[in-house]
């Protein structure tokens, strides 16, 4: 597959040359009606993989991840927006929930949205069917507590394993949790710090 017509014209803006792309021709169409038209055909997560992938060869590192960082996001929604919207109890927002599994480097790999007021852990099985597809390089995923039921049953089932970082139960007052999850964690919060600055997806 010929990666680099990717980037043309859909990265510059330009709307009225023909865009070759997988074996398909745009022509002249609207940016809406092209965002839609690959979203459909899940063009936009092909992109997504490709330039990950060209990003991961450039800093000198294999081209697929061993070891991915799953976590969530909160965040409000426009008054006018009624669907996919829920309360999330914890966080006391009310709007959907974005949930994202990033790469050592932060790179977005899969990202699912649903309603705040779904549990983490069964939202993201819907994150299932990409990583059974996923290269078998991938052994490891990284998460809190949040995920240490259904989602990370369901992965060690496919031979990937979960390892989650959490106090003890019994434990009051504040526990470090392991520091290689801290660096993890600090990864996944910084690739939300980088979505904020984008105003459509909110």
């Amino acid at each position: 597959m010929h990666f680099s017509t990717y980037f043309s014209p859909a990265v510059t803006g330009e709307i009225c040359r023909p865009v070759f792309l997988i074996g398909k021709r745009y022509i002249g169409m609207a940016p809406a009606t092209r965002f839609s038209q690959w979203k459909k055909q899940n063009v936009i997560e092909q992109i997504n993989r490709a330039v990950n992938q060209v990003d991961r060869v450039n800093a000198f590192t294999d081209k697929n991840p061993s070891i991915l960082c799953i976590d969530s996001q909160s965040f409000k929604l426009s008054p006018m927006i009624c669907e996919l919207r829920g309360t999330d109890a914890n966080k006391k927002v009310n709007g959907r929930k974005r949930q994202v599994l990033v790469d050592s480097e932060g790179r977005i790999w899969f990202a699912h949205v649903h309603a705040a007021n779904q549990g983490d852990g069964p939202a993201s099985l819907a994150f299932m069917a990409d990583l059974i597809c996923q290269d078998e390089r991938l052994v490891k995923i990284y998460g809190d507590q949040a995920y240490n039921g259904v989602f990370a049953d369901e992965i060690r089932k496919n031979g990937i394993d979960f390892e989650k970082a959490s106090k003890p139960e019994s434990a009051n007052g504040l526990i470090p949790v392991a520091k290689r999850w801290l660096g993890r964690r600090a990864v996944v919060e910084r690739t939300f710090a980088w979505t904020n600055f984008f105003r459509r997806i909110a």
